[in-house]
């Protein structure tokens, strides 16, 4: 899978479950710009 197509998942995802990108960095003990450079296709590493 590429990474722009897994962005999109985790966008998807974030945004069924009524969650910001805020809520879901805290979630999962990340800052909010990681989440954002996820979802724009950037590395996951």
């Amino acid at each position: 899978m590429r990474e722009a197509e897994l962005g999109a998942r985790i966008r998807a995802a974030r945004r069924e479950k009524g969650f910001s990108q805020q809520e879901l960095a805290d979630r999962l003990h990340v800052v909010r710009q990681t989440v954002s450079k996820w979802e724009g296709g950037g590395s996951l590493r």
